[in-house]
């Protein structure tokens, strides 16, 4: 089975029980199948529990440990982390023809190295729903990796970035700052540029790198 949410942590995790390998697994398949993370009631449920406390236990290990992040308290918030094998790269075997056609394959002509990406401090993904960005080449079902943002009043206009609006949930959209406000600009004129104060959107995060698979 294919997972489509491994992300590189900073270092190597920690080892894991079994209790908290069993959970581990389950959420790993959940996510893969559901394309989101389940409720604390749905691990419950899975875990065979009947209260909330042994899964919290087990998530704040996870996360201390280097293979979830989590954010307590907040639905839908845990991603996994985890590692990808990408220390020989990704051979490159040629060119492929857009437009006509070219010599097949014949040999390796070099690697594509995704460590720098992958290894990025912090990186985390995010499941596309929407078609608000497909000018941008981001489809609905694609999944985003995101790079925390330090420090958001140095971000360029026109970054595509993960941004909380108060009250209203998460969405991808190209930043735009100007002054005290703020303007959240879908890649699809079907959508209408979000304008806010600056102080009601909080950035998580700017893109690195989309993740389709076909």
């Amino acid at each position: 089975m294919t997972r489509l949410f491994p992300l590189v942590a900073s270092a190597t995790p920690e080892p894991l029980t079994s209790a908290q390998q069993e959970l581990y697994d389950w959420l790993a398949d959940y996510i893969t199948t559901h394309r989101h993370s389940p409720s604390i009631r749905q691990m419950m449920q899975a875990m065979g529990l009947r209260s909330p406390a042994p899964v919290q236990s087990r998530l704040r290990h996870l996360q201390q440990k280097g293979w979830i992040t989590w954010q307590e308290g907040q639905a839908r918030t845990l991603q996994l982390l985890g590692d990808l094998a990408t220390q020989a790269g990704i051979p490159v075997l040629g060119a492929v023809a857009a437009g006509g056609l070219v010599t097949a394959f014949d040999d390796v002509q070099d690697r594509l190295d995704l460590a720098p990406v992958l290894e990025t401090r912090g990186l985390f993904a995010l499941t596309v729903n929407g078609d608000s960005m497909v000018d941008a080449h981001i489809a609905d079902g694609d999944v985003v990796l995101m790079e925390p943002v330090p420090d958001p009043q140095r971000l360029r206009n026109g970054t595509v970035v993960s941004a909380l609006v108060a009250g209203s949930g998460t969405t991808l959209k190209h930043f735009h700052r100007q002054g005290g406000m703020v303007m959240l600009e879908a890649a699809n004129p079907a959508y209408e540029p979000i304008e806010l104060p600056a102080e009601q959107v909080e950035v998580q995060g700017r893109l690195v790198a989309v993740w389709r698979q076909v």
